[in-house]
């Protein structure tokens, strides 16, 4: 054994608690540290040739890479939809790597029983039946490629087709249809080889919506002459959190035939408040469904879950053909169910979490940043310089200069925001007028928290004007 290895083996339990107390020193500061961190990144160097053990490498990485690593997990990072990581989850994270389970298969360890009762625990809190069938995935973008992936065979299904075996050729052009589908989306097509320009938007609700006119959609399958289709219903819109109305969607199945693919992403999690519930009505309907768990359940980067009704045309897509992976079961080896064959156990840290909290605890959280998105759009839209681009509907705050919206002055303004260290958000596009979005969703923010971001947001706007 390498002599530094070796060394670095027999001193493991110092060493673990050299990292507990750097790693805890650094959780104690992370509602203090730079929002953002852009630009002036250190140099590479060369990797060397004997190595300086694991002592010397916390020491080089303190120094050199923890400064300019961001407080994306702390309370006032506002961007895309990034939660953070719950005391409970972090413990659970640690525990994975500790172990270093590989859940590719379930003979030899509790590891994959255990994934299985965290899917359970999740079905239960999306208000999912016992007929879906679920694995762990890294996020929504895999999430809903799994999902498209379950429907492509679907279509096939219905055709007569074993894409799995013929390739998707055989199926001819495939129709995508969906209101305000998320980007992952397009991704996912061309992954798949639909190709992207087979999603088809369908006509939104009126009044600035970003639903899907159902009876639009109603019109757009009836184009379709009986041909099936796949249909992607949004629950938590990126920019404004819409939902489509999933209920209304679902019925439409009696009198066309397409696959209900429904991507509640963050928005899924409405679920676990009585006040929001009715917003997620009707995912028990879906075919397929994307949930994102490094959101707004707050694990550790990278955790996401699929749900699906039909677990056979999973396998069939996803089945790992060897001798010595063995066969689908009756209850497939997740393996069989996801690109991946080999992976960490993603599932120890929301196991931890919801343990820990339990279904109280992370609705409170839900509660409480819809509450916070809702103070902070009253703050924006007092200020005479911004304007919000759509009501706060539950934990996105959408808003824009009040004067001259440009991408170049709307991209400054982020970039200021982001200057200042205070908080961060994204730009995006709303019904053709740049905007900003402030997205709420980690577990530490607080009244106080909302303070210092409209504080930031304005100054960030007196320097971009100036």
């Amino acid at each position: 054994m390498d002599p530094v290895l070796a060394d670095d083996l027999s001193r493991l339990p110092d060493l673990l608690q050299s990292a507990r107390d750097f790693a805890a020193k650094e959780v104690a500061g992370i509602a203090e540290r730079p929002v953002a961190r852009p630009g002036g990144r250190p140099g590479p160097v060369p990797l060397p040739s004997a190595g300086i053990g694991a002592e010397g490498a916390l020491a080089r990485f303190a120094e050199r890479w923890a400064p300019g690593f961001s407080g994306s997990a702390g309370p006032r990072y506002l961007g895309f939809v990034t939660g953070g990581a719950t005391p409970a989850a972090v413990t659970g994270d640690w525990l994975t790597s500790a172990y270093d389970q590989n859940v590719s298969g379930g003979g030899d360890s509790f590891a994959t029983a255990l994934e299985r009762e965290t899917l359970g625990w999740l079905r239960e809190l999306f208000g999912l039946g016992g007929e879906y069938g679920g694995a762990f995935v890294t996020g929504a973008t895999v999430s809903n490629t799994v999902g498209l992936a379950v429907a492509r065979e679907w279509l096939g299904e219905r055709l007569g087709v074993d894409v799995s075996r013929e390739g998707v050729a055989a199926l001819g052009p495939v129709d995508v249809l969906s209101g305000s589908p998320h980007s992952s989306v397009t991704k996912a097509l061309s992954v798949l080889g639909i190709g992207r320009d087979r999603l088809r938007t369908v006509p939104l609700l009126p009044g600035g919506r970003e639903a899907v006119d159902v009876e639009a959609l109603a019109a757009a399958l009836e184009s379709l002459g009986g041909r099936p289709a796949v249909v992607v219903a949004n629950a938590g819109t990126v920019n404004t959190v819409d939902f489509d109305d999933l209920r209304a969607v679902a019925a439409l199945k009696e009198r066309y035939d397409f696959w209900l693919h429904v991507d509640a992403a963050f928005g899924g999690f409405a679920a676990l408040s009585p006040a929001y519930a009715h917003l997620v009505d009707g995912l028990d309907a879906a075919d397929s469904v994307c949930v994102d768990l490094h959101k707004w359940l707050n694990v550790p980067y990278d955790a996401a879950v699929q749900f699906t009704r039909r677990q056979d045309l999973q396998v069939r897509v996803f089945h790992n053909a060897s001798p010595y992976l063995g066969l689908p079961s009756g209850e497939p080896d997740f393996l069989h169910l996801t690109p991946e064959n080999s992976r960490r156990l993603r599932a120890l840290p929301a196991w931890f979490s919801l343990m820990a909290y339990g279904r109280d605890g992370h609705r409170e959280i839900v509660e409480r940043n819809v509450a916070l998105a809702r103070t902070l759009g009253e703050r924006l839209s007092e200020a005479p310089e911004l304007v919000l681009t759509a009501p706060v509907r539950l934990n996105v705050v959408c808003f824009t200069l009040a004067e001259r919206p440009t991408r170049e002055r709307v991209h400054a303004l982020a970039d200021a925001i982001a200057a200042g260290g205070e908080t961060f958000v994204t730009p995006t596009v709303l019904h053709g007028t740049h905007a900003l979005r402030a997205a709420f969703s980690n577990w530490r923010t607080e009244e106080a928290d909302v303070e210092r971001v409209v504080e930031a947001v304005l100054a960030g706007a007196a320097r971009a004007d100036a």
